[in-house]
């Protein structure tokens, strides 16, 4: 057996920082699952970031920092390369997995004997990120011209598989779909939690809450929600409730009072009162607890991976009302359906929750949030489907373990570490 006490394969696990952000909880997760039957060592870039997802491996860094201008990201790029290549040479390296662009194709460039496998987080093409110069160097070029050579290529989510083959020419036959996995047991069980009576009483007594969880950011598209729950009071009370932090917390936060909400603000240290409308409640080290008593969660992303937040809101068994966004939610709420050949204009009310149009197209912005706010109202008067729907979502959710992700895993390296 490849994986046997005596012989255990060295298995490098590359990621460019540690930081915030599902990605890196994913990385975590596949460091402490692949563990159990191979050597893992983790390998980052530098540590500017706080390791806020600790696994218990070994952490090498390469100590080369990043930013700067055109030049110093050359030689730092360059520099990455030679000191992976160099690891990868002492540890005796079987294989090595890299987790984000970046650390893709610092692997691939140093790639030498061992097996090399990238895993794919999120949409390329869909990725709003990748833009201006650059993000035509590395549609263009750069993927294209290296992601063909790894050993494997594995993406998160189905629907990010013809992306691989399309716009980047990777062959069929080394594309894999693993979706990512969820601590199932364990999120249901700290979901369970109860919340601080000054919380609870005032966000939660006082009237249905909706909750979004995710990096205020982009990508998550978190600005339109703000407008669909400002026409959504005009009709009825409710609560929205923000779980996480990033970038765009000050202008996320002036555009809820802008919109006339009354807004808290965790960082600001006010008083807990019941008669705010949106609250903000920062990173939680058990965001499940704010979940599972909320009436639904919302999900508004431009575009995802296999979104963890989604995942883990199905887990607590919460009524899951979402962006029908490349790629992943479709996938987990609607796994028999296919991509729609044209965004969808109208909620569709799916096995395992509802999925809605994107708020992403200044053309049809109006009418898709008048869909959201009148959908948002149909499931708050409905509590029995909520309550179906949450069970659904639940049950959907245990196709997504840790055994199940992981036993895949192992299939995979060995198959690929069998291979010539």
């Amino acid at each position: 057996m490849l994986t046997s006490a005596a012989a255990r394969p060295h298995l490098l696990m590359i990621i460019p920082n540690r930081g915030l952000g599902g990605a890196q909880r994913a990385f975590h997760d596949h460091g402490v699952a692949l563990r159990e039957f191979y050597d893992v060592t983790e390998v980052i870039f530098n540590e500017d970031e706080p390791d806020l997802y600790p696994s218990g491996n070994a952490v090498r860094s390469l100590g080369v920092p990043g930013g700067g201008g055109p030049v110093a990201k050359l030689k730092n790029f360059y520099a990455r390369v030679a000191k992976l290549q160099a690891l990868k040479r002492e540890l005796n390296c079987d294989v090595a997995i890299s987790h984000l662009e970046g650390a893709d194709y610092v692997n691939l460039l140093s790639k030498g004997r061992e097996k090399v496998i990238l895993l794919i987080q999120g949409s390329k093409v869909h990725d709003g990120e990748i833009k201006g110069g650059l993000g035509w160097l590395r549609k263009r070029l750069l993927m294209p011209w290296l992601y063909h050579r790894a050993d494997r290529v594995v993406t998160v989510s189905r629907d990010i598989i013809p992306e691989m083959t399309e716009a980047f020419g990777v062959p069929a036959e080394r594309l894999m779909a693993i979706n990512n996995s969820f601590e199932v047991e364990q999120v249901r069980e700290r979901s369970q939690e109860p919340l601080a009576p000054a919380i609870q009483t005032a966000i939660y007594d006082t009237g249905p809450v909706l909750v979004t969880s995710g990096r205020l950011a982009v990508q998550k598209n978190q600005a339109p929600l703000l407008e669909v729950f400002a026409i959504l009071l005009k009709q009825q009370p409710a609560k929205l409730v923000f779980i996480g932090d990033g970038e765009l917390r000050d202008e996320l936060s002036e555009q809820a009072r802008a919109l006339g909400l009354r807004t808290w603000l965790a960082w600001e240290n006010a008083p807990l009162a019941a008669d705010y409308q949106v609250y903000f409640v920062g990173l939680q080290s058990n965001p499940f607890q704010f979940i599972r008593p909320a009436q639904i969660f919302v999900f508004p992303s431009a575009w995802e991976g296999f979104p963890l937040a989604l995942g883990e809101a199905m887990t607590c068994g919460v009524a899951c009302v979402t962006a029908d966004c490349p790629t992943g939610p479709r996938e987990m709420l609607a796994p028999d359906s296919s991509i729609p050949t044209k965004p969808i204009r109208q909620a569709e009310w799916t096995p395992y929750g509802v999925l809605m149009p994107m708020l992403t197209s200044a053309a049809t912005l109006a009418a898709d949030q008048a869909v959201w706010v009148a959908t948002l109202a149909q499931l708050l008067g409905d509590t029995a489907e909520q309550a179906r729907l949450g069970q659904q979502a639940y049950e959907r959710a245990l196709d997504f373990s840790h055994a199940n992700t992981f036993r895949r895993w192992r299939q995979l390296i060995d198959a690929t570490l069998a291979s010539k």
